[in-house]
Parts: C-alpha cells; structure tokens; sequence
C-alpha cells in the first residue's frame, strides 16, 4: 500500500474542506470494506484519505410515522438488520442487509459506503480501468469473461454491474440520499444518485468530487408491501448474480400500483417501468408475478456468457413479488 495523509474531521463542514477537486486525490474512510481493497490492490491512489466515522450526526436511525426512516450514512449493515421498525416497515431494506452474510462486513460496512462502493468487475479490479478497455479502447469485456457482466443497459462503453444491495430497495421506496458540500445540503432522488460512465475518469453516482453522502431519507411506505429477493450462486459470502426489489400498493391481493427494481444486472440499478405497468391492476398469483418476471427482462442484451442471468433476473422478480404479496416476509 501506498503512503498516504490521514485525516480525522469531527464535522461534516470540516470534511468536505478536506475533500480535493479531483476524483482518486482523496478518498472517504467509513466502514473501509471496499476503499481498502482497493488501496492493497494499488487500484486506487490516494494522496489523502478522510475518515468520517468520527463525525456523530452521520450515526443513528430515526423513524416517524408521519415523515418516514432518517437511516445515517454511518449505520452498519447490521445495525439496519436489527432494527425492528425497518424489519416491520421496510422488510425490502432489512433483507437486502441481510444477504450480505458475512457477520465482520455487516458489523463495519455502512449504508453510506455500500452505495458508493466501486464495481466488484474483475477488470477493473484487475486495473483494467473502470470501462475495461485495451490501448484501443476497444473493450475486452465483449470477447472476454463476461459472465458476471451487464445483461440491460449494456449498449456500452461500460459493462459491469451495480455492487449496491441496499439500492434497488431504497429506490423502490422511492428515497432520497441527502448530500453535503461546499454549498450545502442538496437531496437526490435515489434512482438518480446512480448514473453510467462514460469515460474511466467519471464515478458511478451523481455525488461531486467535494460532497460526501450525511443521510438517506426513506419516506412512509403508506401501507405498500415491499420485499427485495436475490439469487446468488452460494450462501456464503459473495454478491448476488440477480436481484429484484419491490413495492406494491395493494387492495386486498390486487396490485393497484408497483414499483420494481432489479439489482446486479446492469451498470444502474434498474426500474422496469413495463412490468410496473404490466403488473397494476392483476392480482398476485404464481403465474401472474412469473410473467411479470418475464415482462421485466424484456430488453435483456445477452453477451457472449451471461445469458443464464436473464432467467435468474426473471426468478427474482417473481419471488420478490411472491414475498411483498405475503407481507414482506
């Protein structure tokens, strides 16, 4: 690993002071599951990281009826698992926490830091540059391994997956991540926060090079049945190769509007608008939320190795939606 200067603020104003114009010059400390990696890995090299686990208005939840779940960028995973109001309230949020199934990262990894987190692309990760492209810029995803790579949204240049368990739920609750920088607090829709590359240069997510992520804000979910399903390919630790998350407004068992997102296969977390539409009105059945699941697939662009992922994306729709129909359970 590289030297680097460390810094300790108290303050979020004091934070962002320290925070540099350029992305990769500095880097922000939370839980440091992902920054170390990739500092031991020599992928990224800052000349200065900022820790902020010392600043205390980024810690603690806070829910009221009327104005919904206050989740500080400082919560762990497992502090979010363990509460019993967003067990009850936002089942889709505690089950994405809990399929991250290694107790260490659950007890250090933040909510903060699983939204920024990097891609867990092999290329990049390998120091192949965040859109994996050869001295041509040619990509080397489409003739390589790609088996783990973009299903939607992968018209290109960039091909790898969303790593965020937390999004697909957070922006089918239809939350906001608050933001802080030199000029303030700004608010951004949670579907917004995540946007794709185009150049190695950019970040995956709409925060500024000098702002750092204070708090997210998940409104009542005003009775909506929400639960978020992942298919992984082994229980123990390992990110999921589809996700789905769900929210369903409900009359009875007949769906009256949906939000859905599926998670792991594209570049963004991704809404799928024609299955919402497709879904509203039915009543829940097997057969009813495995043709939604179809529905939700139907733009998939398969590469050369990973079209198993469209089945598995099509599962997790259906079951997330099986398990927002029971209650969330």
């Amino acid at each position: 690993m590289r030297a680097f200067e460390y810094a300790s603020p108290t303050t979020k104003e004091q934070a962002v002071a320290l925070l540099n114009n350029q992305w990769g010059e500095t880097e922000v400390l939370a839980g440091g599951m992902d920054l170390l990696s990739l500092m031991k890995d020599d992928v990224t090299r800052p000349g200065r990281v900022i820790n902020i686990k010392e600043i205390k208005e980024l810690h603690g939840l806070q829910y009221s009826p009327s104005t919904g779940l206050r989740i500080g960028a400082l919560v762990t995973l497992q502090e979010l698992l363990e509460n019993e109001t967003v067990r009850k309230e936002y089942p889709s949020l505690a089950q994405a926490a809990e399929g991250v199934t290694s107790p260490q990262i659950r007890d250090l990894g933040t909510v903060g830091g699983d939204l920024c987190q990097r891609p867990r692309c092999w290329y990049f990760r390998g120091g192949f540059g965040l859109l994996a492209q050869d001295s041509s810029g040619k990509s080397l995803v489409l003739e390589g391994e790609n088996k783990y790579h973009a299903i939607l949204g992968n018209s290109g240049p960039a091909y790898f997956v969303n790593p965020s368990s937390l999004a697909p739920a957070l922006i089918a609750l239809g939350a906001k991540i608050r933001l802080f920088g030199p000029k303030g607090a700004r608010d951004v829709a949670a579907g917004q926060f995540f946007v794709t590359p185009k150049t190695n240069q950019e970040r995956e997510y709409a925060l500024k090079t000098n702002e750092i992520v204070t708090e997210l804000l998940v409104p009542p979910t005003g009775g909506a049945r929400n639960a978020t399903y992942e298919v992984r390919q082994k229980e123990a630790l390992d990110w999921p190769l589809a996700a789905a998350a769900v929210s369903l407004k409900m009359s009875g068992k007949n769906v009256t509007s949906a939000r859905i997102v599926l998670g792991h296969v594209a570049p963004v977390p991704w809404p799928v608008p024609d299955a919402e539409k497709f879904l509203a009105g039915k009543t829940v059945s097997e057969q009813v939320a495995q043709d939604t699941g179809g529905a939700a697939v139907t733009g998939a662009k398969r590469l050369s190795q990973n079209g198993y992922k469209v089945q598995l994306a099509r599962v997790a729709v259906k079951r997330a939606i099986l398990r927002a129909a029971e209650g969330g359970a």
